[in-house]
C-alpha cells in the first residue's frame, strides 16, 4: 500500500507483540499479540476514531503510531517516510511533528513542575525559542487551551482535573506539530467538563489544521468529533468507515452492540441493549475464524473456520451507496437488520435520535 499524497499517517501491516514468561527461569510460554496486521490510513486534517472494548488494541496502535511503542512487524510512513526505519537523534527530529495527549491528566504531568516549565520543556527540546520568546510562547499555548495567565505559576496539584488536561493539551501543541494522538482524553474527567474538552478539541483541530487520532470508548465524544471510525477487536480492525454511516447503520454486529449502549437522551425512547456473552478471548489464545464470533449473536458455522478478511462492502452489499465502507464480517449488515424486523426504530441506533 502506497500513501497518497494526502495522506499525512499510513500504518501498514502492523503487529505489536509481547512475549509472555513464567516461573523463576522466566521462560517464555507464549506470545501476546496485541496487535495483528493493522492497516490504516489518516488524511491530513482529519480526526480518524479508534474506538473498541479495553484491550482492543487501541492505545497500543495509538502508541506504536508515535514510536512511543516499537512494534513488531509493519510500517509507519508519517508524510512519506518509514518512521519505523529511524532512531536516536533522526527519530527525535521528527517528533515535533506528531505529540500525544495522554489518558490520565493527573499521572502524565510531572508534579514536581510549575505549570508553565511543563508548557515550556518541548519548546526547549524542539525549538530555539528562549527567554522572552518562550515565556510568551507558553503564556500563548495557555491562552489557546483556555488557561488564565495565573495558572502559570501553579503545580499540577492546584489544579482541576480539566485544568490538567488542557495544561498536557498545551504541552502537546508546544512544538506546533501536524498530529495529534489524543489517547482517551476525556475519560478521567467529570461529566460536567468532558464537553468542554472535546468542544476545545473541535476547536483547535479548525483553527490549526490539525490531524487528529481520537482514542475513545465514548461514542458519544467519536459522533462529537471523529470523520472516520476504525473500530478494534482483539487487535484488529473490524470496521472502518465515515462516522455518520457507522452511526446510522453499523455493519460489524461488534459495532451494533457498542452502539448499543449508547445512551439516548429521551427519556420517551427505549433502546434494548445487546449485552455479548462472555468475555473478549485472551490474545493469548485466540479463537479460529472470526475472532468475534464466540460473542456473536449471529454466528455460523463458517464464522468458527474462516477469518474474514477487513474487505469494502460489495455492490450487492451497499445498496445506499457505501462501497468505501470496510468490514470484517461474512454478513455484514445482517445483525442491525434483524433487529429492525424485530421492530426497533433503526434511527434509534443514532445516539441523539
Amino acid at each position: 500500500m502506497t500513501p497518497s499524497p494526502s495522506k499525512l499517517l499510513a500504518i501498514e501491516g502492523l503487529r505489536k507483540e509481547y512475549p509472555v514468561r513464567r516461573g523463576a527461569l522466566r521462560r517464555r510460554i507464549g506470545t501476546l499479540r496485541a496487535l495483528d496486521e493493522v492497516d490504516l490510513e489518516v488524511a491530513a486534517g482529519e480526526c480518524v476514531a479508534l474506538v473498541g472494548e479495553s484491550g482492543s488494541g487501541k492505545t497500543t496502535l495509538g502508541r506504536c503510531a508515535v514510536r512511543l511503542i516499537e512494534p513488531t512487524a509493519g510500517r509507519i510512513v508519517f508524510a512519506g517516510e518509514d518512521l519505523a526505519g529511524l532512531a536516536g537523534r533522526e527519530l527525535r527530529k521528527r517528533r515535533q511533528r506528531f505529540q500525544m495527549v495522554f489518558q490520565d491528566p493527573y499521572g502524565s504531568l510531572d508534579p514536581r513542575q510549575r505549570v508553565a516549565s511543563i508548557v515550556a520543556e518541548p519548546l526547549a527540546i524542539h525549538t530555539r525559542l528562549a527567554g522572552q520568546a518562550r515565556l510568551a510562547r507558553v503564556a500563548e499555548l495557555l491562552a489557546l487551551v483556555g488557561l488564565a495567565p495565573e495558572l502559570a505559576g501553579r503545580y499540577p496539584h492546584e489544579l482541576s482535573g480539566g485544568q490538567r488536561q488542557r495544561v498536557g493539551i498545551a504541552r502537546a501543541l508546544a512544538p506546533a506539530p501536524e498530529l495529534l494522538v489524543a489517547d482517551e482524553p476525556v475519560s478521567s474527567l467529570d461529566v460536567s467538563v468532558r464537553g468542554q474538552v472535546l468542544a476545545l478539541l473541535a476547536d483547535l483541530r479548525q483553527r490549526l489544521g490539525l490531524t487528529l487520532l481520537l482514542i475513545a470508548h465514548d461514542m458519544a465524544a467519536v459522533e462529537q468529533l471523529a470523520d472516520r471510525v476504525a473500530v478494534m477487536y482483539l487487535g484488529r480492525i473490524v470496521e472502518l468507515s465515515s462516522s455518520e454511516e457507522l452511526f446510522r447503520r453499523p455493519l460489524h454486529p461488534y459495532t451494533v452492540s457498542l452502539l448499543s449502549a449508547v445512551p439516548v437522551p429521551d427519556p420517551g425512547r427505549r433502546r434494548d441493549r445487546i449485552v455479548l456473552a462472555g468475555e473478549p478471548p485472551s490474545p493469548l489464545a485466540p479463537p479460529p475464524g472470526c475472532p468475534f464470533h464466540p460473542r456473536c449473536p449471529i454466528a455460523r458455522p463458517r464464522c468458527a473456520a474462516e477469518r474474514p478478511p477487513l474487505a469494502a462492502l460489495a455492490k450487492e452489499e451497499a445498496p445506499l451507496g457505501e462501497c468505501g465502507r470496510m468490514v470484517a464480517c461474512f454478513y455484514p449488515g445482517e445483525m442491525l437488520e434483524g433487529r429492525v424486523r424485530n421492530g426497533e426504530d433503526p434511527s434509534s441506533m443514532r445516539r441523539g435520535a
